[in-house]
């Protein structure tokens, strides 16, 4: 099971049919649009792992959510957590960047992607954290886990975020020889 089936199996039909009220969208489109959500969360955390000392952020951040229940937050902090999240990951113009792309996909207005990016970035952080503490991985496994949750996306999702992704980060360069500046990766 990948971290989106995991997500979207703990959502359950009841927040499925939240966000896709959120969006104003079937719950068909909104499977697919959270899908797209988390596979640009998770491919962010991926980038930023190509980078040891990404991945060593990473991995030390994920500590501070093991025990956290996204599922059953407050809609308040789960918005501060996921911020603080997204700005580690993608940045706040890259945020705002993929909140747009993100909401062409879905046939809705970029401010509700606003709203549901910070959302999912808790969700996705605490089933990694869960794995990650199971598991008892370190940097370099929570960066296999993450290309690996990259290259399970459908195909069509698998394009559409990697060009979101080179849209706010330049196309994957080898680690260290990076030339357009990053967001934030110390958590």
């Amino acid at each position: 099971m990948t971290l989106t089936d995991e997500i979207l199996d703990r959502l359950g039909d009841p927040g499925l049919e939240q966000f896709a009220g959120m969006l104003g969208a079937c719950t068909a489109t909104t499977r697919t649009v959270l899908q797209a959500v988390t596979g640009t969360i998770v491919g962010g955390m991926a980038r930023n792992a190509y980078d040891p000392d990404g991945a060593e952020a990473l991995r030390a951040a994920l500590e501070d959510h093991v025990d956290a229940d996204p599922f059953n937050s407050d809609i308040a902090s789960l918005t501060r957590d996921g911020q603080s999240i997204l700005g580690h990951v993608l940045g706040a113009q890259g945020t705002e960047q993929a909140s747009v792309e993100l909401a062409r996909l879905a046939g809705a207005d970029p401010a509700v992607l606003m709203k549901t990016l910070p959302l999912l970035a808790p969700m996705v952080m605490s089933v990694l954290a869960g794995h990650a503490a199971e598991q008892d991985m370190d940097a370099r496994d929570v960066a296999v886990v993450l290309r690996r949750e990259q290259a399970a996306l459908p195909a069509h999702l698998a394009a559409f975020v990697a060009g979101l992704l080179d849209s706010v980060y330049g196309p994957p360069a080898p680690p260290r020889a990076r030339t357009r500046p990053r967001p934030q990766v110390d958590w």
